[in-house]
């Protein structure tokens, strides 16, 4: 029997691979399988990840035919995954020797839904400890109740979702899978409903996962129009938080921190000028998209420059796109 699937995309990281690899074989059991997904790489990758299917105990190689993008590739992780709790990794951080062992037993322990665990942030020779915004260890809780406040860093926000595991009943019920072809931002919609829908969940200071941060070839580094999928990235979390039962305590929170990365994007320097003025014209759309009452609470509980970047943007002119071909 599987008891442990981990979902691994790769996709150009021939630099870091192997050491990704490595960390898998340090962690590897007769109960747990490590599903390699080829994203279509371009790079070395491919034969990286064939000497892999032979010599690693419990590889299992998918390969895409095209690229499908990171949560496209988690999902196909998920469909061929076999174990009674899942969990994730991505193929340029890697793993402390023995940390999957030790994260099964917490998970069979505790018996919840889902548990989320700290991690190390690494950039080039820095390591830092990245801890779950969430103040009780070990304590079984509704996930709902780790959402609010919405003034403060909660787990929602902490939407990594390689630091933690997850029981199968959560992939049965449909809450594990991404939404199809976002390019960032993958996480937030998927933690979000985790937290409303999940029954339990549990945070615990457990470490093992290191973070590499800063990579070139990494979409967060990069600014492209790829970056700007945050938006339809958490207009589906408003879109879904306004359906739930909760709707008047939680949406605050949400607009709140949807707010805030807009404002980070803004500010961020990284995009070239065509892609920054798309930023703009989407967010501008987006903030009027947002409920004006509740858009207007979130602005005020925001700092005095944040606060009226985003007014500003706010009354932004609409600018209507014609469709190629399409009559002006």
């Amino acid at each position: 029997m599987v008891n442990l699937s981990v979902i691994v995309p790769f996709y150009n990281v021939q630099s870091f691979a192997p050491e990704a690899i490595r960390s898998l074989r340090a962690n590897a059991r007769e109960d747990i399988e490590f599903i390699l997904v080829d994203d279509c790489s371009t790079d070395d990758t491919p034969e990286i990840l064939a000497e892999a299917e032979r010599e690693l105990s419990g590889a299992v190689l998918v390969r895409h035919e095209s690229n499908g993008g990171l949560a496209t590739a988690r999902n196909t992780g998920l469909d061929a995954s076999r174990g009674r709790y899942l969990t994730f990794l991505d193929g340029d951080d890697w793993l402390a020797p023995g940390y999957y062992p030790r994260l099964l037993a917490t998970i069979e322990k505790l018996g919840c839904d889902f548990v989320r665990t700290d991690h190390v942030s690494c950039t080039a020779r820095a390591r830092t400890i990245a801890r779950v915004p969430h103040g009780r260890r070990g304590v079984v809780m509704d996930p709902r109740d780790a959402i609010l406040p919405a003034e403060r860093t909660t787990s929602v926000d902490y939407a990594y979702a390689w630091a933690g595991i997850y029981h199968r009943r959560l992939l049965d019920d449909g809450l594990l899978h991404f939404t199809h072809g976002l390019r960032t931002a993958e996480d937030r919609p998927w933690i979000w409903r985790l937290h409303r829908e999940a029954k339990s969940f549990a945070a615990v200071g457990l470490m093992g996962v290191y973070y590499r941060r800063g990579v070139a070839s990494s979409l967060t580094q990069i600014g492209d129009v790829r970056q700007l999928d945050f938006i339809r990235a958490f207009d589906q979390v408003i879109e879904e938080t306004a359906r739930d039962r909760d709707a008047e305590s939680l949406l605050p929170k949400a607009v709140r921190t949807y707010c805030a990365i807009i404002s980070h994007h803004l500010t961020s320097g990284r995009f070239q000028p065509r892609v920054e003025r798309e930023l703009r014209a989407r967010s501008a759309a987006a903030l009027r998209r947002l409920p004006s009452g509740v858009l207007s609470d979130a602005l005020d509980s925001m700092d005095v420059e944040r606060a009226s970047r985003l007014r500003r943007l706010r009354r932004r002119p609409a600018v209507f796109r014609h469709a190629p071909g399409q009559a002006a």
